[in-house]
């Protein structure tokens, strides 16, 4: 199961155009919420800044199964949901 984001957005110089908070919990929202906590944008930074294509995800989910930070070191991600509720207001969702 792909995103949405990956699938419209390939270019390198994309930039968002606006952003908001999430309200409710979704399946995006939870990567957002993954790709926020290894300190990215969102999975079209992600792709920008690791050069990479394709994003390790949970096939039974969906969800991002690890990430690579910045500085190099990795997380690593459940296949169930770690965005609580009280965290779902704290992901910034970005518009193209």
């Amino acid at each position: 199961k792909k995103s949405e984001v990956s699938e419209v957005m390939t270019k390198a110089d994309m930039k968002p155009k606006s952003m908001h908070r999430a309200k409710i919990w979704s399946d995006d929202v939870e990567n957002l919420y993954r790709f926020q906590q290894a300190g990215y944008r969102d999975e079209v930074e992600y792709k920008q800044v690791k050069q990479v294509d394709e994003v390790e995800c949970w096939p039974e989910t969906g969800f991002v199964k690890k990430l690579q930070r910045r500085d190099n070191t990795f997380y690593y991600y459940n296949r169930q949901r770690e965005c609580e509720d009280k965290d779902v207001r704290k992901v910034k969702v970005y518009v193209y």
